[in-house]
């Protein structure tokens, strides 16, 4: 298991520490919901694992396959309820991958973003579309 330590700041801000590393992220709430929107929201992290999540899988199997995926991108738009209660509603998210359309590991590598542990834990009322453009 891994400890992520979370204090609330004061101001609508949060400060989150991963255990093993030390490293800290602050958040902030969106202007929409009474923050100055300096830092990422908590439902921004969501999109933004998803999205590193995504990658992060597809280059596990790529480099059992040996296949560069360097410079691979990932761009989630994430939309939030108009109607309470707020919640995340769509996580539409664009792969754009530096291999050609006809890679022979394509459906392999689509496969396996479609299998991140994030993606596989979102409720299935969010839109989690995932739209590859391969470009090599």
């Amino acid at each position: 298991m891994v400890r992520i330590s979370s204090t609330y700041e004061g101001g609508l801000r949060c400060r989150a520490v991963h255990g093993p590393s030390g490293i800290s992220l602050p958040t902030d709430a969106p202007v929409d919901n009474h923050g100055k929107g300096e830092s990422f929201s908590p439902t921004d992290l969501v999109a933004a694992a998803l999205g590193a999540c995504m990658m992060t899988v597809m280059g596990i199997v790529a480099e059992r396959h040996g296949i560069d995926l360097a410079g691979m991108t990932a761009e989630t738009e994430k939309g939030m309820s108009a109607a309470p209660p707020r919640r995340i509603a769509s996580l539409r998210t664009r792969l754009t991958v530096p291999l050609p359309a006809d890679h022979p590991q394509r459906p392999l590598l689509e496969q396996a973003a479609r299998a991140c542990p994030v993606h596989k834990s979102l409720h299935p009322e969010i839109d989690a579309t995932i739209e590859f453009t391969w470009t090599g």
